[in-house]
């Protein structure tokens, strides 16, 4: 090319307004556009889907017409943090109401849960999540692990203080009148709200209970509990105190270990304060979990952020804030995960511990595993919400734990007064 074209060449470019590059709003406009016609089918792409590994080895080859970094077509900007609802991965909600243990203040647990039913004799995946997230942050990972199961259940529950389940108060010892209509209690100031481990343990046990009930189940179907961090303690929990009986096939924790539990709780109060204390839309508390990478997932995000964010201003220029006070749970840290490798440890059932790292591992457990008693897998390319960093490969490893622990695939031998009996030499 001459001087001559090359200098014309600059001076037409000089004229075109470039809009800046910005590489991750690209990738997840993309991955919208790519997905949200499929979403009935969970058909999302992440970067553990064995399907988008397949379609990165094609070779792409433009036509002289094509913009390969123009933003989709029909994908308006912010689209790409639409949330999805709940409809798209569970069959139906339940509102499981209850009177609390405090009778004594006549406090009332509404506890609500999501709920996929298990088919025939298939087992029911119980789902508990951890401080502050809800039962939404099992979406995407519950719908990947039905695909490998199509008889699996999913019971994902939102704990007191998260998501939607509510403790309400009244007082029986006054009441009012409102024009002509009955006598009504007047709302009573509850108490601060107990999160004990115990008290997390026991809601988990009711809401299972209670969904049999409601349910009309004749029985439990077989369990695999599974906790993600403050929800692998209260699975922990439950599993030590045995309630489940021979319902229990095993447990599975989710990156919380005792050791890395305590160290990262002296620095919680410093994250808080880094966080946003609201956002303008849904969509933007979305945005800022994708882009702070707090979950790097864009898909679980959709499905889990609306869990975690509420309405309650509309005079403030941040209406959205966070439906759980994490700095308000405090007083009940320690008491989350004091004992929880021994716990582990020592309750029956199959155990299974999935870490994004291990360097989470203290030294009971580094000892536990060298001696078998649990399996252990790591994703070093997850952050700490490993099932919605990576559902596809978690549901894998849950699934392949509920095989190796399913006692209904046992062969068991034949008895000998059987093979006596039948005339044959044992």
């Amino acid at each position: 090319m001459s001087d001559l074209q090359k200098a014309w060449a600059r001076n037409r470019l000089s004229g075109v307004p470039i809009e800046p590059f910005d590489e991750l709003e690209e990738e997840v406009a993309e991955e919208s556009n790519n997905h949200v016609a499929d979403l009935p089918e969970h058909a999302f792409d992440d970067d553990s889907s064995s399907a988008s590994s397949a379609s990165s080895t094609g070779t792409i080859i433009p036509s002289p017409s094509q913009n390969l970094f123009a933003r989709p077509q029909g994908i308006p900007r912010g689209n790409a943090y639409k949330p999805v609802p709940w409809t798209t991965y569970f069959e139906r909600e339940l509102f499981l109401k209850r009177s609390d243990r405090g009778d004594s203040t006549n406090d009332r647990l509404v506890q609500h849960v999501y709920l996929n039913s298990p088919v025939d004799k298939g087992p029911l995946f119980v789902m508990h999540h951890g401080a502050g997230s809800s039962g939404l942050s099992f979406s995407v990972v519950g719908s990947e692990i039905r695909k490998r199961i199509p008889s699996a259940g999913i019971l994902s529950i939102d704990a007191r203080g998260h998501g939607l389940t509510t403790i309400t108060a009244a007082s029986s010892s006054s009441s009012q009148k409102t024009g002509d209509g009955p006598a009504q209690s007047p709302p009573a100031v509850l108490p601060a709200m107990d999160l004990s481990l115990s008290t997390l343990a026991a809601d988990l046990l009711s809401a299972i209970a209670q969904t049999k009930a409601e349910m009309k189940w004749a029985e439990l179907p077989p369990i695999i509990l599974v906790g993600h961090s403050l929800g692998g303690a209260v699975v922990t929990e439950l599993a030590s105190t045995g309630k489940l009986g021979n319902s229990l096939l095993g447990y599975a924790v989710l990156d919380v270990v005792e050791g890395s539990a305590m160290d990262a709780l002296q620095s919680m109060q410093t994250y808080l304060s880094t966080r946003p204390t609201g956002f303008t839309s849904l969509e933007s508390g979305i945005e800022w979990h994708v882009r702070s990478r707090t979950v790097r997932n864009s898909a679980s995000a959709r499905a889990s952020v609306p869990g975690l964010l509420t309405d309650r201003d509309i005079d403030d220029a941040r209406p959205w804030k966070w439906v759980t006070d994490l700095a308000a749970t405090q007083p009940f840290w320690e008491n989350w995960f004091v004992g929880l490798s021994k716990k582990f440890l020592s309750a029956r059932g199959g155990k299974l511990l999935l870490l994004a790292g291990t360097d989470r591992l203290d030294t009971e457990l580094t000892i536990g595993q060298m001696q078998g008693k649990y399996a252990l897998q790591v994703f070093p390319e997850a952050g700490h919400f490993i099932h919605e960093d990576l559902p596809e490969k978690t549901a894998v490893a849950l699934a392949d734990f509920h095989r190796r622990n399913d006692r209904s695939a046992l062969v068991l031998p034949p008895k000998v007064s059987d093979l006596l009996r039948q005339g044959k030499k044992v």
